[in-house]
Parts: structure tokens; sequence; C-alpha cells
């Protein structure tokens, strides 16, 4: 007598995440460090020489972390207030920020105390940058003024005052050391040329601009503000070209990828979004914890470091080949296969004696009642909360095979009220999954024959059964909606098609009659 065989439960197939070059690229990282600073984070800013430290803005002070340093290499506390836009200059020997008291300080990263200290905006100052030629500081205020400085002598140079709200965001640019863009709460984002005394270019973003980013060649602006990330070619006198709408919320900070080719955009949904350059389409998305107030990438991607609200600095290191190794060195230690099979091949000689172990089953709770005959607590045990809602494969598994025994009907016969309805509630939930459907409907329509002189006793099972055949009836009108629609597309189909003109033959047939085919 054969042993029983469990229930074979089918794998169904599963729509999961595409994987793309993206998607390995963007999840390369280790499992992110997490710093506490003391405030919310507003700005990160990476050095642009080796070994490529990163200065972090939060609360009244700013910290310089190094690239695998998780305590800060150095640290300037010299505000009297919250600092703002700590940024390196392009040698990355000078630091220069902003305050909420107004006063714009310049440090050199080796020191301690201000080199600098520029005084007269009359707010705070939330937008500080080093121009080109690297003697020069752009910064924006609350004042509606922006400014420019000379960093030997101390002095102010130009001064405009064309916004009508808070400036929260600028940038100047590295190839022309006359040129800088500001972005404004009052909607709009100027472009500013020093040999000029008024704004060359103005823009209008229709939210109120958080952030702003320069592409490489400097032909295209990308600015952030309200739940869009809007793409504007200076070329073409600030043309808009793309309105991206992917966040639920306020988008807080730009980001470009190490070759130009990904634009990153975080916000405060928790969410930092990637998008291809040449499409603009989302390639990549990251979750976190906090709403993200800043963002920042390392030369070639190595580390991806986020600031959020509540204080907490996250890091993400690119994973590198000696960690691929020792992560393969570690799964080597484990028990090969063979381990496992050793002996399994080993033929007897003639005076072995072979002691055969039993094996133990190990059979479901489903398969054992199957396996004494008990159809009905088969199902029941099938029918099970978590399993009817956590794995309802599992359950179809069971009524397939009570079909194909011809026991099913005897399964669902016999059955009081509340066995009735959470059979009844599982039709409704899978009845229209194409997967489920081939076995469902059968045991469907057995149901209806079985309890059909029961129909009208019991409230609960009635409602269950109109809502069961309102789904059907819905069904019914989205298969006969798609077939209309498939007939369609033929008929689109046929008529886009190329015609190609078939050669006329001529076939004679008796009695001087012929036949044209064309």
């Amino acid at each position: 007598m054969s042993s029983f065989r469990g229930t074979t439960i089918p794998v169904y197939p599963k729509l999961g995440e595409k994987v793309t070059q993206d998607t390995l690229y963007w999840k390369d990282f280790k499992t992110p460090i997490q710093i506490k600073e003391f405030g919310a984070i507003t700005n990160l800013d990476f050095s642009p020489v080796a070994p490529h430290n990163f200065a972090v803005t939060a609360f009244t002070r700013i910290h310089i972390y190094g690239p695998f340093s998780q305590e800060p290499v150095k640290t300037f506390t010299k505000f009297k207030d919250n600092a703002y836009c700590g940024r390196f200059r392009s040698d990355g020997q000078l630091l220069v920020a902003g305050c909420e008291d107004s006063v714009v300080r310049l440090f050199d990263v080796g020191g301690k105390v201000a080199l600098r200290m520029f005084k007269g905006h009359t707010k705070a100052v939330h937008v500080t940058d080093f121009t080109s030629d690297q003697y020069k500081i752009l910064t924006g205020s609350d004042d509606y003024t922006c400014r420019l400085w000379d960093i030997p002598n101390s002095t102010e140079l130009l001064s405009y005052k064309e916004h009508t709200d808070y400036i929260r965001c600028g940038i100047a640019s590295k190839l022309n050391g006359n040129l800088f863009l500001t972005g404004s709460y009052d909607h709009t984002l100027k472009l500013f040329d020093t040999r000029t005394d008024k704004s060359v270019l103005s823009m209008d973003h229709g939210q109120p601009v958080e952030s702003l980013l320069l592409y490489p060649s400097e032909g295209l602006v990308v600015s952030a503000g309200g739940r869009y990330v809007k793409v504007w070619d200076l070329l073409k006198a600030g043309q808009p070209l793309v309105s991206l709408k992917h966040h639920h919320k306020t988008v807080t900070c730009l980001c470009l990828s190490s070759n130009g080719q990904r634009l990153l955009s975080g916000s405060l949904d928790r969410h930092i979004k990637v998008y291809n350059t040449t499409t603009y389409k989302v390639v990549h998305n990251f979750d976190y914890a906090a709403s993200i107030l800043s963002l920042a990438l390392a030369p070639n991607d190595e580390s991806i470091v986020v600031g959020m609200t509540n204080g907490i600095l996250s890091i993400k290191q690119r994973k590198c080949p000696e960690d691929s190794k020792k992560d393969i060195g570690q799964r080597r230690q484990r028990p090969s296969r063979s381990v496992f099979v050793k002996g399994k091949n080993y033929a007897p000689k003639q005076d072995d004696y072979l002691v055969s172990k039993p094996v133990k089953e190990h059979l479901a709770k489903y398969d054992k009642q199957l396996k004494k005959f008990n159809v009905s607590k088969a199902l029941d045990t099938a029918l099970e909360t978590f399993l009817r809602t956590r794995k309802p494969e599992i359950t179809v598994a069971v009524i397939k095979e009570l079909d194909r025994r011809g026991k099913l009907k005897n399964a669902l016969a016999g059955r009081d009220e509340q066995g009735l309805s959470r059979l009844l509630s599982f039709l409704i939930g899978h009845l229209v999954d194409q997967r489920f459907a081939p076995v469902l409907v059968t045991a469907a329509d057995m149901i209806l024959d079985i309890y059909r002189s029961t129909i009208g006793q019991s409230p609960v099972i009635d409602r269950q059964l109109l809502r069961l055949q309102d789904l059907l009836e819905r069904e019914i009108d989205y298969q006969q909606d798609l077939l209309e629609v498939l007939g369609m597309l033929d008929t689109m189909f046929a008529c886009s098609l190329t015609k190609k003109e078939v050669p006329s033959s001529i076939f004679p047939i008796s009695n001087n009659i012929c036949i044209i085919d064309r």
C-alpha cells in the first residue's frame, strides 16, 4: 500500500518589483548608519576635494563628518542662533554659513574661529554660496534681498531687492562668476548678472520655491516647491520643459548624480524619487522614517546622506568588492548540501547490514483530515482565518483536491449558518481572481444546488448570496466591455495594416467561363 501524499499547493505568479539596472545600482548600499543631531538638519554639502568630508547644518552648529566616520571630525559652534546653509568652497578650504541673527560667517575648515563676518542683512540668512572665482560670496535673506560680498575686503559689492517674499534657496554659477540664481517664497526664481543692476530672467514656479539645482552644463535649472519639480531651459529664455508631480507633500531638496543622468528629489512625504534625466520617469524610490529636509550625494555616488526633521542623519555607504567577498565567505562557512546528502549513494557490500530509519511524516492539518477521509473537517481546516486570508491558494488547493476525489459535494453539504457564511465570504473575496476562478466557480455552483431550498431562512446568507450575484453580474459586464474594446482594437489594427497589391490571375474554366482571382 503506497503512503499518503500531501496536497500539492500550486505556486501562482506574483507581481513584484521590476528589476532594472537602476534598481540594482541604487540598492547596492549597506545598512544605513543613523546619527542623532541636536535639531532638524536643514542642509548637507560634500567637500569637492578628497577625502570628500560633508558638512551637516543642524540647530546652532555645523558638524563636519569624514566619509567613514560616525563622529564629527570638526565642529563649528560660533552661532548665536540657528545656522543655515553651510557650504564648502570649490577648493574645500573654506566654509560659509548664514544664521538666524542675519550675520554671515566664513570659516577656515582647519581652524575654529570665524575668519570673516559679513553684516548687512536685517533678517535671517538662509542662502549662502561661493562664486566660481572663489573670492565672492552670494547670500539670500528673509529681508527679500540677495547680496554679493567681497571676501578679502569683507565688503558688500551688490544688493538686489526684486523678490517680494523670503529668499530660501540660491546657487551661483560654476562656469560664469557673474551669474547666480535665487528662489523665493513669492513663487519666482530669478537669474541675476552682476554686470547689470537688475535680474535678467524671471520664471514663475507657481509655488513657494524651496530648492534650486543647476545642471553641469548650466543650460537647465531645476526648481522644487510645493509638490512640483520643474525643469527650465535657460538658453530659451526660461522656457519650462518638464513639470513633475510624484510627491504627496512639499519637495524640499534636490540633488544630481555624479554622471548627471539621474535627478533626486526629497520631500516631506518621507520619500526620495530618482528620475531619469532623459525621460524624467521615476526609476527608483527610497523610503525614510521621517520627513526629509536635506539630501546630498558623494562624488561617484559612493554614499547618500539624508537629513530629516527629527534630527536623524542617515548615511548609506555603497558596498565595496571586499564586502561582497566577505559575504560570500560567510555563506561558505555554512554547511553545504554535500554534508546532508553524504552517504546517500553508498553501495552496500555483501556482508553489510542496512538498518533503515523510518521517515516521519509531517502532514498539515487538512492533509491529516484527508488521510482519515474526513472531507468536511479538511475543508473546515482549510477555511481557518489565517489560511483563507493570508494563503488563499492553500484553501483553493484543498477544494480542488476534494473535487478530484469526487467528495467536494459531501464536504460542502450539511453546514450550519456560520460555516456556510465563512465559505461564501471566501468565494466573494476570490471568485473573480483569474488564478482561482476555475476551481471556485465549480464550488459556487454546487453550493447553490445544495442550499437552494434554504434561501430566505437566514438574512446573513441571503445578503451574501446577493453580494455574490452582484459580483458576478459586474464581472460579466466587465468581460463584455473588454470584448467590445478588443473588437474595436482588432478593427483599428486591421485598418492600420499596409495594403499589398496581389497580382490578378485568370483561371480558364469550361464553357468559356473564367474566374478572376484578385
